[in-house]
């Protein structure tokens, strides 16, 4: 198990210095990659930590740009309600079939992002009660997988909202949901057993965003992502098959 731990060290370095790159992905990279050998209850409470660490980061940083208008009308209720969905329908599933149901959002994700790629189309807004509607299923993967982003950003798509404050309200979303989930998990017996992980990893975040930071001036953010989807795609597949391979 130490050496698996050892592995996953520098899962989360190149999960995390690859989010400071493109501005996404840390807890959707780490832990697709981290689930194909380390099981999903002992890596969530460490990227959930991670993740505080992370978001409270740039809340501070940017809290002058926060929506409160958009949190408030749209993403909170949303995505609390299903946050707490998630978060009580994890312990229904087997740790297979999570990975199977972790690898289809996966697919799902990565597909849609490379097809977006190659093309120019214009995002158009949704309808508000669709809206709502994704939004609580990026509260439910996130209760499960803390991985509501994908959803989450789908869901705001075609939404006229000024990059800087889209990306504050987002900050600040993960942190009040990330504290949320800590607490549960810290309740729930999770937390404790895989705190020295937690403290371990907090200064190798520091480095990986001021490595990803110089990456970001050099080369081209494009290349990047198009090699992170690719990845998780393959990744959400290993998956879904998983059950075959055990």
């Amino acid at each position: 198990m130490d050496m698996l731990w050892l592995a996953f060290t520098g899962i989360v370095f190149f999960a995390y210095t690859m989010a400071a790159i493109t501005g996404f992905g840390s807890t959707i990279i780490a832990l697709s990659l981290g689930v194909l050998w380390l099981p999903i209850d002992k890596i969530l409470p460490i990227l959930v930590c991670l993740n505080v660490y992370l978001a409270g980061f740039f809340v501070v940083k940017n809290f002058k740009y926060i929506d409160w208008n958009l949190l408030k009308s749209i993403v909170l209720p949303g995505m609390l309600l299903g946050t707490l969905l998630g978060y009580l329908a994890k312990p229904l599933f087997d740790e297979v079939l999570a990975k199977q149901l972790f690898g289809l959002l996966i697919i799902w994700f990565s597909a849609r992002e490379l097809w977006r790629m190659s093309r120019v189309d214009v995002i158009k807004a949704w309808p508000l009660w669709r809206t709502r509607l994704v939004t609580l299923g990026a509260g439910i993967t996130h209760g499960m997988f803390a991985s509501g982003g994908p959803l989450l950003v789908h869901a705001l798509a075609g939404n006229k909202v000024d990059k800087a404050k889209f990306r504050a309200s987002l900050a600040f979303i993960w942190l009040l949901l990330n504290v949320l989930l800590a607490l549960a998990f810290l309740l729930d017996g999770r937390l404790m057993p895989v705190l020295p992980q937690v403290l371990w990893y907090l200064p190798l975040i520091f480095v990986a965003i001021k490595l990803g930071d110089y990456l970001h001036q050099r080369v081209p953010e494009q290349v990047f992502r198009q090699a992170i989807y690719g990845l998780l795609l393959v990744t959400g597949v290993i998956l879904v098959i998983s059950r075959f391979l055990s």
